[in-house]
């Protein structure tokens, strides 16, 4: 996802596995398992999340808790919308040269959702 930093894409990975909101300290617990980062590190991304929209927050005392604004599957939709820029001839291009590169399994399934589309 191009609009998201590694850590940025990290702290949603958190929050996605998840159905709850989580605080600062809490996504800090998760992603330290594996890394050493600061609180104010992740803070600051929660922060930057919070103004893309991607996440949402609200204050309980004085903490805050996120959890993700949209799930992981729609922010990959929106993205992949994104990147479909210029002309109608460059869009079709590039839909085919990702059809080209999916996974037989992919491919079939994204035919069977456009076919079940067309039908409706």
């Amino acid at each position: 996802m191009p609009n998201l930093g590694d850590l940025e894409l990290q702290v949603m990975e958190v929050l996605w596995r998840t159905d709850r909101a989580m605080s600062v300290r809490e996504v800090l617990a998760e992603l330290t398992r594996d890394r050493d980062l600061a609180y104010t590190t992740v803070m600051t991304v929660l922060d930057r999340l919070s103004k893309k929209e991607r996440v949402t927050r609200e204050l309980d005392g004085r903490a805050w808790y996120y959890r993700p604004a949209e799930s992981r599957a729609t922010l990959m939709a929106t993205e992949m919308q994104a990147a479909l820029v210029g002309s109608p001839e460059q869009r079709r291009e590039a839909l085919k040269e990702f059809a080209d590169q999916l996974d037989p399994e992919d491919a079939a399934l994204l035919v069977e959702l456009l076919g079940a589309r067309v039908s409706r």
